[in-house]
């Protein structure tokens, strides 16, 4: 059993859902040493999230914005915390919503995903920098 860890960054984006899959595959090709097993992605930050969804039509990323800017509305009289911006309270919830991690199976050196499916770096905050995730492999190295 092989068990990897590496912390990469993500370059700043703007708030919305972004497709990070290639990125984190580019930044970690120790992927493609496993034959099988896991890998788990966590984000270091509390207003940002991830999460796995249809990768193969923009639109839905942007869908995805819009629903949960509904869900969690700004300006709300009942937050407290709002030093940071009417953004800073309404990106925890989104984030805690969400998730911190995820896990994806690796199978033949692969993320093993569904045809459509990717990784999102949701970005909950109007204005944020680089966000920082922790990649974390567990399986069986390919057989050579």
């Amino acid at each position: 059993m092989t068990c990897i860890q590496k912390e990469i960054t993500i370059s700043s984006k703007p708030r919305g859902f972004h497709s990070i899959t290639n990125e984190v595959v580019s930044q970690f090709p120790e992927i493609g040493e496993l034959q099988n097993g896991i890998c788990q992605i966590f984000i270091k930050h509390t207003s940002a999230s991830l999460t796995i969804n249809e990768d193969a039509d923009p639109t839905v990323r942007l869908d995805f914005e819009s629903h949960f800017n509904e869900l969690v509305p700004e300006n709300q009289s009942y937050y407290q915390h709002t030093f940071e911006g009417s953004d800073d309270m309404p990106a925890h919830l989104k984030a805690s919503i969400l998730g911190s991690s995820v896990q994806i199976p690796i199978t033949n050196g692969k993320l093993n995903m569904g045809t459509w499916q990717g990784i999102y770096l949701c970005e909950h905050r109007n204005h944020t920098g680089s966000r920082k995730l922790v990649l974390t492999i567990w399986g069986e190295r390919l057989v050579k």
